[in-house]
C-alpha cells in the first residue's frame, strides 16, 4: 500500500491541521511524543528536531538518546579526573574580578564542588571567600 493511501486510511475519521494535530470530534490528538522534560503535549517539529514551546527543550526526532550532562568528566590542567571533595592547587595567579585581590600560585583549595558552566569548580578560598574557578587553572593534589 502506498504511503499516501496508508495515511488517508488511518486519518479518515480525523482532520489534519497545523502543528501535526489530528482532530476527532473537537479533541486534539497529537502524533508527536510529549516533551521528555516537562511532559507538555504541545511539541512541534522543526526539521529533524522536536521542540517544546513551554520549556524550550529541543531533542532529536529520530529517538536517539542524548548524552546527559551528568556523564561529563571534569579534568584538571594535567588531565586528572576531579571529583567533589578533592583538594586542588592553583597553577597560575588569578585576579579576582571586581576586587584588587589575587589568588596566588600554589594556593591550596580544599573540598571543591563541581558544577555546570564555564567556571566548573565552586569553592571557598581562605582569605578571599567563596568563588568559582575554571578547572584548567587547578591541579589535583
Amino acid at each position: 500500500m502506498p504511503r499516501d493511501a496508508f495515511v488517508q486510511e488511518i486519518t479518515k475519521p480525523y482532520t489534519m491541521c497545523a502543528f501535526n494535530r489530528l482532530y476527532l470530534k473537537g479533541n486534539a490528538v497529537s502524533t508527536l511524543p510529549p516533551c521528555p522534560q516537562c511532559n507538555s503535549e504541545y511539541t512541534y517539529e522543526d526539521g529533524t528536531q522536536l521542540i517544546c514551546p513551554e520549556c524550550a527543550h529541543e531533542w532529536s526526532a529520530n529517538g536517539e538518546a542524548e548524552a546527559a550532562s551528568d556523564d561529563v568528566v571534569k579534568k584538571d590542567s594535567v588531565g586528572n579526573v576531579l571529583q567533589d571533595g578533592d583538594t586542588v592547587t592553583v597553577i597560575k595567579d588569578l585576579k579576582v574580578k571586581g576586587s584588587s585581590l589575587v589568588v596566588k600560585v600554589g594556593t591550596k583549595v580544599k573540598n571543591i564542588r563541581l558544577c555546570d558552566g564555564d567556571h566548573d569548580i565552586d569553592c571557598k578560598i581562605d582569605g578571599i571567600g567563596a568563588m568559582k574557578l575554571k578547572s584548567e587553572f587547578v591541579r589535583k593534589v
